[in-house]
């Protein structure tokens, strides 16, 4: 019972969104992830880009297990002050990992993965076809 809880702001949690010092505020409590970054199933960039804000919609759209939650008590090392959370703030997702964008050429990838092979094909069994009627 003597034991008093931390309260941080949000301007307090917001200094911690590195690599090396990362925050998360999830259902007004602060987590200090730091040390969890590299194990994160869905890599760090996701956590990264979850600080200096309030992270609850980002965790619970993702859909995590209940050790998850669990694992989530080894992190806690406060709560939140809600009154410095901005009440209406514009919800963005997580950022992921910046993939390709054309498509486009990940489309020729693939048909050109399907016909050089059938290519190289037709060219053995014309080969084979044109040296044995020579014979």
């Amino acid at each position: 019972m003597g034991e008093e809880r931390k309260v941080f702001t949000l301007a307090d949690v917001s200094k911690h969104n590195s690599a090396k010092d990362c925050w998360l505020v999830i259902h007004n409590k602060v987590y200090d992830v730091t040390k969890f970054l590299e194990d994160h199933p869905g890599g760090d960039e996701v956590l990264i880009s979850s600080t200096g804000k309030d992270a609850s919609n980002d965790f619970d759209d993702i859909g995590h297990s209940t050790s998850a939650y669990t694992m989530m008590e080894e992190y806690y090392v406060g709560d939140i002050d809600s009154s410095t959370i901005p009440s209406k703030v514009d919800y963005t997702p997580p950022k992921q990992p910046h993939y390709n964008q054309d498509k486009t050429s990940e489309f020729v990838i693939k048909i050109l993965q399907f016909l050089v092979p059938l290519f190289i094909l037709g060219v053995a069994v014309g080969i084979r076809f044109y040296t044995k009627s020579t014979q």
